[in-house]
This record gives structure tokens, C-alpha cells and sequence, in this order.
């Protein structure tokens, strides 16, 4: 197994780990939690698509920037720019109160809908990047 197919299948494997910790997260009603974990298990998988290519060091944390970037390799991932860009606004907001205005706090704020849309656009991303790995690397 070579480097780059290594690499790739660390990233995607710890973004099903999250996606995971995303359906334990909305089950105990932590939702804001859940949002956040949604992001990174798609910053995750779409970084595992860039680490696919031969790529050593993936830098960001913005899902709409990677996925615009790993459509570059297949154009499918340019369909997903409107999740990713859902995705993104769960990466700050969701854990620090100066992400919100006065008196909002990310554990009152968020709702169960926002975790199942972000839990939804998260399942999405894994799903296409999967199925592009498993072209890539197990034709």
C-alpha cells in the first residue's frame, strides 16, 4: 500500500469515528456538539480525498474550500458545495460564545434540526468521498 492510499484512509476512517460521535452527540441531545462533529467529520473526509492525490499537508478548516479543491480531482465534489458551506458555519459558533451574539451560548442555541441537517450534509460528503476512494484505490 503506498503512502498517499495510507494517508487517505486514516482521514476517512477517523471521519466515520466522528460521524459516530455525531449519532451519540444528537441521541443525548447535545446538539451544538453534534453540529461541530458533523464539520469535522466532513473536513475530514474531503481532506482525505486531497491526501489521496499525493498530497503531504492539507492546511484549512472551510468543508466549501475543500470541496471546491477536490473538484479538481472529480466534479461530483463540486455538487456538494452547498452542504459544505452549511458545514462551515458549524465550525466556530458551535463551541465559543463569542461566536454568537449576547447572551447566546452554543449549548442553548443549537436544535435537534440543526444537528440532523448538519448530520445529514455530513453523511453526504462521506458518502461521495467514498465512493471516490474505493474508485481510487480498489477498482
Amino acid at each position: 500500500m503506498n503512502l498517499p492510499q495510507i494517508e487517505a484512509r486514516r482521514w476517512f476512517q477517523q471521519s466515520r469515528a466522528d460521524m459516530q460521535i455525531v449519532r451519540t452527540l444528537i441521541a443525548a441531545g447535545h446538539y451544538a456538539a453534534a453540529c461541530f462533529y458533523s464539520q469535522q467529520a466532513g473536513e475530514k473526509a474531503l481532506k482525505s480525498v486531497i491526501y489521496s492525490q499525493g498530497t503531504r499537508v492539507v492546511l484549512g478548516h472551510s468543508v466549501r474550500q475543500l470541496a471546491e479543491q477536490c473538484g479538481a480531482y472529480d466534479p461530483v465534489f463540486t455538487e456538494l458545495m452547498g452542504e459544505a458551506a452549511t458545514l462551515d458555519q458549524f465550525y466556530i459558533p458551535t463551541r465559543y460564545p463569542n461566536g454568537l451574539p449576547p447572551p447566546a451560548i452554543p449549548s442553548e442555541t443549537y436544535s435537534g434540526s440543526d444537528a440532523e441537517v448538519a448530520q445529514k450534509g455530513s453523511d453526504h460528503i462521506l458518502q461521495v468521498v467514498e465512493v471516490f476512494l474505493h474508485k481510487q484505490f480498489d477498482p
